[in-house]
């Protein structure tokens, strides 16, 4: 077995995203369905090391700097977040989020019901739902070890972990030829494929250049460290209570608070372009590493009636997005790259959601109310009204009894 230190994964992660750039670029396939480039490149990556693992050859990583990464990415999310902006999406936000709490109604449903014609235990159904798509590895290992403890299902935790490793996978796949199809429906004048004249603001084309300095790029990095900082802090002190939140959540809060704080004091005003670029950064490097660090042998230990719901599931996403999240959202462009973004957290997480728009706008152009409403939803509410949906289904009757 080799295992790669702090550097040696650091290095293997740069290589992963420069791997990504080369292959969307040659591969028209993937360009042509806007794969972005992290999951492409930690994709083949990752198929590599299930191959060496067939010789008995097992790579690990040091994942420390993955957290890291993840709460610098929504630090810098809160940093761009300013109250005109989140005024002006509100009912944008409310729609929205109404569409994914039908999808996690969906998810429930749909995975129960296999579970139950397939002669599974209900409970396998539900935590190949919402649990482990909507919510992720972290999610998935809670919910998974109370399954074992409390209801006695066996292996419930590494059915969660796979399950959730299928959707992170499956969730940065559908989400660009979703977002292609249903850009082919609309009518987007001059957007496909040509350069934009205006500067993009955050996270909307990441490899469009953004004009920095050295005194500058401190300034944001402060911010974003102080968001870390005090974000951890509060989590700290809301651990344990009623108004216990994830520590990204925590961080996002506090980046808000600075940005609008300071503006309204006229002490700084954020400059939004460094954020962004900081905050591409920490994405593409925190998905590197996720995607590359992929148990992908793990899959393999799925029983064929979890796979027939996990593809099921998928399948069910990507129809989700484009027949309901498409045509709530206005049937537009806008609500195409939403639909993109929804595959991308409805099956995955809020990193892989903006991963999949950032693959459409670099492409097609921007959508700035996309990355104003995917962010606060995937961050703020996704985690809160999954736990509440979760915990309706567990008053079932068949749950219930057991």
């Amino acid at each position: 077995m080799a295992q790669l230190d702090f550097y040696g994964t650091l290095v293997a992660a740069s290589l992963v995203l420069l791997l990504g750039r080369g292959l969307v670029t040659r591969i028209g396939f993937l360009r042509a369905y806007n794969i972005p480039e992290p999951v492409a490149g930690g994709l083949v990556v990752a198929l590599a090391l299930l191959a060496l693992r067939s010789f008995d050859v097992e790579v690990r990583f040091d994942t420390s700097l993955q957290t890291p990464l993840m709460l610098a990415f929504f630090a810098t999310i809160g940093l761009s977040a300013d109250f005109a902006s989140l005024k002006k999406g509100g009912r944008v936000v409310g729609v929205f989020l109404l569409a994914v709490i039908g999808l996690l109604v969906v998810q429930n449903a749909m995975g129960i019901g296999l579970a139950t014609a397939l002669g599974l235990d209900p409970l396998m159904g539900l935590l190949t739902g919402s649990i482990t798509l909507a919510g992720g590895h972290g999610t998935g290992a809670a919910w998974g070890a109370t399954f074992g403890e409390k209801y006695g299902l066996a292996s419930a935790s590494e059915l969660a972990m796979a399950s959730a490793t299928f959707g992170l996978v499956l969730g940065g796949l559908i989400g660009g030829p979703v977002a292609r199809l249903l850009i082919k429906r609309t009518q987007v004048p001059g957007c496909i494929d040509q350069e934009k004249p205006r500067v993009p603001k955050g996270f909307e084309q990441p490899n469009k250049e953004r004009s920095i300095t050295p005194f500058s790029f401190i300034e944001t990095l402060a911010l974003i460290a102080v968001s870390l900082l005090a974000g951890s802090l509060l989590n700290g002190l809301l651990h344990g209570s009623a108004f216990e939140l994830p520590t990204f959540v925590c961080v996002l809060f506090v980046g808000v608070v600075l940005r609008n704080g300071l503006s309204a004091l006229g002490l700084y005003q954020v400059f939004e372009r460094e954020v962004s670029v900081l905050g591409n950064v920490s994405l593409s490097l925190f998905l590197a590493i996720a995607l590359m660090s992929l148990r992908l042998w793990d899959l393999a230990s799925l029983a064929l009636p979890i796979f027939i719901i996990l593809a099921a599931q998928t399948l069910v996403m990507a129809l989700f997005a484009i027949f309901v999240t498409f045509r709530v959202m206005g049937s537009n462009y806008d609500a195409a790259v939403l639909s993109a973004g929804h595959c991308g957290f409805g099956l995955g997480a809020t990193p892989t959601a903006i991963a999949n728009m950032q693959a459409v706008t670099q492409r097609y152009g921007p959508s700035q109310i996309a990355f104003l409403v995917v962010p606060m939803v995937g961050a703020f509410f996704i985690d809160i009204v999954n736990v509440i949906v979760i915990k309706l289904y567990l008053v079932l009757p068949f749950f219930a009894a057991a």
